[in-house]
This record gives structure tokens, C-alpha cells and sequence, in this order.
């Protein structure tokens, strides 16, 4: 604990110190990494689901997509209210069992209804991590640093699908998927445990620049809000943020970013691992170290670098807090598309390091604003209302797009196999029966005793439908950046005046 003397004869102000204060955000990046380890390893063992399940890239998108993000967006909001009056700690810490436990349970399922239900309870448990966690750190950190905090804290992101891409491939490779389900799950257990007993809930606004902290680490906590909750206050309380998310133009147009650039790494990133299996035939392993290894790296640097260079970059205008994702997304996307063109895996997997050092820098600086925008009892609610309109839109509906879409282009390159053009693809791209392809090729595979010409015919649809169909979701980057450049004008007044009616100085 350290304390400053806040003035002649003023008492004593204890604050956290900068060593506690990063054990918590990296208490908290460790929670982040198991919810995207739980969330998205269904894509790096996706193949193996599919075919042991024979269902198609459809149902494989609704596993990883909506089924996951129904429960998960709906419960968001509910829980956010809870944690802007009771302890956000108690509420993560909770929410980690919960997630853990279904994860694990994902393991025994026996049927695509099963496995569906399963992944509802894993939804139903992450629901209650990021909107008491961006309180959190909004509380701890102060508005200047708030987006290279956000921006650590979402770091979580490429380092949960990295180890989740290179356990769950070696696992379903030298095991199965259902142990890959089990042994990535319950560890998130641990975590909730560390949570529980080391972090400590810190007073609202105790980051502020005019709030005056009340406590260390070792000081009681803040007491809830004391407001009556009735349905009438609930219901003013989100109409507030709402209004703050969707009708400034800047904060709607940054929402806007943010929803279609995760619609298209969603909606990609599912089948990026089926992509290299289908492609290159690799084996699980082998595409769990690659998909892996380059999401970590280029989508970690870029995630930590979005916050930094945009909180650097705000010194002189905050306009960059939206022009830096606007100028990333528009230079990640052709690279993307340049290496989904590529004739060898080894190509591919090179020029993958570098579109995601550009991507990723959206994360910190969209998290940074929401939380700077909104008073501080409100935080919590205004990361569950965008994630809820971001995740039922990009994670419920980016996956089983880009299934969809799969599913046609195979269905039209097994019908066509002369025409490899994705422009011949999109032109006839109604005219196509998935159906008749499953039926063809369950699973995307021929039936079992078809000729060596049939398995050809099946391998090569599925294989050249998934890099069409991947291309055709990468689109929605160049969308996403158009919304973040929007979204730089009236920037700096919207902040300003936030801070205004918060009554906080600069």
C-alpha cells in the first residue's frame, strides 16, 4: 500500500499500488484467456466434431456461434446490473465454475442436441466475466490508461486461442475431442479459486481524476448502491447507456466497428483450423500449433499495440481512439485475403503473421471509450449492452454465416467442378443444394466404399467452398473500418463533454 498526502492538513488518501493493482489485471487476463480458450477450441476440433457427428459446416457454425451466444448475450445485461451493486469479484469467480463445468460437460455429449445444450451452459457462465471485469478496471486504472488496460486485459483473446488451438489440436489428435473438451475445462476452476482470495472489490470511481479513494488492499470494501432496484429504474438505467451507445454518432459508429470486425474474425476464425485440415490435409495437431502460434503472436502484439498507440496517439487528438482501428482493419484485410490464396500451408501460415498485428488494435481503444463515456455505476451495464448487441450479432450470427456459405459454395463447386472462380461461385450461389451435397458427402466426406474419384470430388468442394467462404467473411474488416472512420468525427467533443457532466476535470 502507498498514500499521498492530498494537502495541508488533509487526511491521508490510501491508494493500490501499481504492483497489486497488475496482479489483479493479470488475475483477470488469466479469466479472459479460459473463457476464449472454452469459447473457441469447438473451432480448432470442429473437423473432428463434424465428422464423427456427420453434421454440416451449418450446425458447426450454430455450435461455435449462436447456441454459444444466445444465453451468453441475454444473460449479460441481468448480471451487468448485479455487478454495478454487489461484488464484481464474487460475480467472476462464479461465473468461471460455471463455464468450467460445461466445458468439461461438452466432452460427454453423444449428439449435436447434446453437445448444443452443453455449449447454452458454457454461454450462461461467460456471461458473467467482461462486464464486471471492465468495471473493474475502469475503477483501478484511470481514463488516460484505461485503453492499454482494456487493451492487456483483452490480450486474453489471442492467448486463450492459442492455447486452445495447440492443446485441443494435440489432444483430439493423440486422444480425442471429448477429452479435449475435459482437460482445457476444469482447470478455469483454479482461477476462480486465485480470484476469490487475492482481489479485493475497489470503491466505484476510486480512478477518477476528482474521486478521492478510500481504501487499499487491505481496506473494506465500497458499499453497494443503495438505490431501490425497481423495474421502472432498471429500465431508466439502460434507456441512459443506450442512449450514450447508439445515439452519439461517434460511440454508434464505433459500436458499429466493433460488432462487424468481430462478425468477420468470428465467422472466419471458426473455420480457419477446418480450412488447413481441408486444404492441406494436416492433422490436428500440426493445425493447432499453426493457427495457434500465428493467433498469438500477430493477434497479441496487435491487441497490446492498439491500446498504447492509440492512448499515445489521443495526446493530441482522441480522434485516433477511432482512427487507429479505422486504418488497421483497412490494412489487415488484403493481406488476409492474400494468404487464404495461397498454393501451400507453409505460405499461408507465414503471411498470417502479420494481417493480425494490424486487426487486433480495434480492441483497446472501442473497450477504452465505452467505459470513458459512461458514469461510473454504469460501466458494468454498458460493456453487457454492447456485448450483448456485438455477440448475438457477430458471435451468434458471424459462424453459422460463414457455415452458410460454405455449405453452398461446396455444394456449387461438387455440382460445378469446372468453375473454381469465387466470382462463378457467388453468381450461382442461390442455384446451389446444400442438401443434395450432404447427402453426397456427409460430414463433407464420401460414404464409406465410395471410390477414390467420389472421395476426390467431396474433398475438393468442401476444401475450395471453405477458402471461398472465409474470403467472402474477411470482407466485413473494410465494412468495419468505414464505421471506425465515421466514428472519428465528434470524437473529442463527445469524450469532452462526458467528462463534463461527470464533473471531472482532464
Amino acid at each position: 500500500m502507498t498514500a499521498i498526502d492530498a494537502g495541508s492538513g488533509a487526511p491521508v488518501r490510501p491508494h493500490y499500488t501499481d504492483g497489486y493493482k497488475r496482479m489483479v489485471l493479470g488475475l483477470l487476463v488469466g479469466a479472459y484467456t479460459f473463457n476464449f480458450i472454452d469459447r473457441t477450441i469447438i473451432s480448432t476440433i470442429g473437423q473432428a466434431i463434424k465428422v464423427d457427428l456427420k453434421i454440416t459446416d451449418l450446425q458447426l457454425g450454430l455450435l461455435g456461434g449462436l447456441y454459444f451466444a444466445l444465453l451468453y448475450t441475454l444473460l449479460g445485461i441481468p448480471i451487468a446490473r448485479l455487478a454495478e451493486r454487489y461484488s464484481r469479484v464474487n460475480i467472476i469467480s462464479a461465473a468461471i465454475v460455471v463455464w468450467s463445468g460445461f466445458t468439461a460437460l461438452c466432452g460427454t455429449a453423444t449428439s449435436f442436441a447434446m453437445l448444443a445444450a452443453y455449449r447454452f451452459g458454457v454461454g450462461v457462465g461467460e456471461a458473467g466475466l467482461s462486464p464486471p471485469a471492465h468495471s473493474l478496471i475502469s475503477d483501478y486504472f484511470e481514463p488516460k490508461k484505461r485503453a492499454s488496460a482494456l487493451a492487456v486485459y483483452s490480450f486474453g483473446i489471442p492467448l486463450g486461442t492459442m492455447f486452445g488451438a495447440v492443446a485441443g489440436g494435440w489432444l483430439a489428435q493423440n486422444f480425442s475431442w471429448r477429452v479435449a473438451f475435459m482437460v482445457v475445462g476444469l482447470p478455469g476452476i483454479l482461477i476462480a479459486i486465485a480470484i476469490k482470495l487475492l482481489m479485493k472489490e475497489p470503491p466505484r470511481g476510486h480512478s477518477e481524476p476528482e474521486a478521492v479513494p478510500l481504501m487499499a488492499e487491505d481496506v473494506v470494501p465500497d458499499e453497494p448502491a443503495k438505490t431501490k432496484i425497481t423495474l421502472a429504474s432498471e429500465l431508466k438505467e439502460m434507456g441512459a447507456v443506450v442512449g450514450i451507445l447508439f445515439g452519439k454518432w461517434p460511440v454508434l459508429h464505433m459500436v458499429l466497428g466493433v460488432t462487424l470486425a468481430s462478425f468477420g474474425g468470428y465467422g472466419s476464425g471458426q473455420f480457419v483450423p477446418p480450412y488447413f485440415i481441408r486444404t492441406f490435409g494436416l492433422d490436428y495437431t500440426q493445425v493447432g500449433l499453426i493457427t495457434g502460434l500465428v493467433g498469438g503472436f500477430s493477434a497479441g502484439l496487435g491487441t497490446l499495440l492498439g491500446g498504447y498507440l492509440s492512448d499515445r496517439l489521443a495526446k493530441r487528438s482522441a480522434r485516433w481512439y477511432a482512427l487507429t482501428p479505422a486504418i488497421g482493419l483497412a490494412i489487415a484485410t488484403p493481406i488476409y485475403i492474400f494468404a487464404y490464396l495461397q498454393p501451400s500451408w507453409q505460405a499461408a501460415a507465414l503471411i498470417l503473421l502479420v494481417p493480425g498485428i494490424f486487426h487486433y488494435v480495434y480492441l483497446g481503444p472501442t473497450f477504452g471509450v465505452i467505459q470513458n463515456m459512461v458514469e461510473t455505476r454504469r460501466r458494468a451495464t454498458a460493456t453487457a449492452i454492447l456485448f450483448f448487441f456485438l455477440n448475438l450479432i457477430a458471435l451468434g450470427g458471424g459462424p453459422p454465416f460463414t457455415g452458410w456459405v460454405i455449405d453452398h459454395f461446396s455444394a456449387f463447386g461438387y455440382a460445378n467442378p469446372g468453375m473454381t472462380s469465387i466470382f462463378q461461385a457467388v453468381s450461382g450461389f442461390f442455384a446451389a443444394d446444400p442438401a443434395a451435397f450432404q447427402a453426397a458427402c456427409p460430414g463433407g466426406a464420401a460414404p464409406t466404399g465410395a471410390s477414390a474419384q467420389a472421395a476426390q470430388a467431396c474433398s475438393g468442394a468442401l476444401a475450395l467452398g471453405t477458402r471461398q467462404g472465409i474470403i467472402i467473411t474477411l470482407l466485413f474488416y473494410l465494412w468495419a473500418a468505414f464505421h471506425y472512420f465515421l466514428g472519428s468525427f465528434g470524437l473529442v467533443k463527445a469524450l469532452a463533454k462526458a467528462r463534463a457532466d461527470r464533473g471531472e476535470s482532464d
